[in-house]
């Protein structure tokens, strides 16, 4: 498995090189890869739609220096900015056991061990993916997309105090779903760079990939 951190870049910027690395994996080309990076402002829909559940117009999200995008990730309307920890693995599932519900699982589960280290305990909600602090504070928001049996899309983690920008949102279409973050249950500020370590190294343990464990593969 490959590592990349691409730190802060653009949402388009950084979908064309997920599907440049989809292609390469689907084609036995490349090997898994995750992608580690910021992103500016940008609000993004999934195939479920969700711009139901945006409360800016057109107007004041250009006067607030804010992208909207349509993707093609699963789940409804989030948002990312510096600050969030955005990971996008390109995962080839065929054949792996329990399929896309253990995908899921598994990233769920390195976020969950990567708050867990920094002394935040969160769980999982029923029919609701993500990773929650409790029934209503979400602290990460997940959705992918899958071609030919490889995953891309990923998850966000929110690292930085200031989650405002989901103040333009319902949260993933969810009523009573409010925005946290690693800081602010942490009752600290948190350094990104910190996060990053940390959860390389609980996604190489959820997904079990042992030359990622021994820090070989990561750039």
């Amino acid at each position: 498995m490959k590592i990349v951190d691409l730190g802060l870049i653009g949402y388009k910027d950084a979908e064309t090189l997920q599907l440049e690395a989809l292609a390469a994996v689907t084609a036995g080309e490349r090997t898994n890869t995750l992608f580690l990076l910021e992103h500016p402002k940008v609000i993004t829909l999934g195939r479920q739609g969700g711009i139901e559940n945006l409360h800016l117009n057109p107007e004041q999200l250009d006067a607030h220096g804010i992208e909207l995008v349509q993707t093609t990730r699963g789940g409804n309307i989030t948002c990312h900015f510096p600050g969030q920890l955005v990971a996008y693995p390109i995962w080839r599932v065929e054949k792996r056991p329990g399929g896309m519900r253990e995908f899921f699982h598994d990233m769920e589960q390195a976020v969950m061990d990567t708050c867990a280290h920094f002394g935040v305990e969160t769980i999982r909600r029923p029919k609701h993916p993500g990773v929650w602090v409790d029934e209503t504070r979400k602290i990460c928001s997940m959705g992918i997309g899958v071609r030919h049996w490889v995953t891309y899309h990923g998850l966000a983690l929110n690292v930085a105090r200031d989650v405002s920008l989901f103040n333009a949102i319902t949260l993933c279409g969810i009523q009573g779903a409010v925005p946290t973050s690693l800081s602010a249950e942490a009752g600290r500020d948190i350094d990104m760079e910190e996060v990053k370590d940390v959860f390389k190294r609980a996604f190489a343990k959820a997904f079990a990939d042992s030359a990622v464990a021994a820090g070989q593969a990561a750039e």
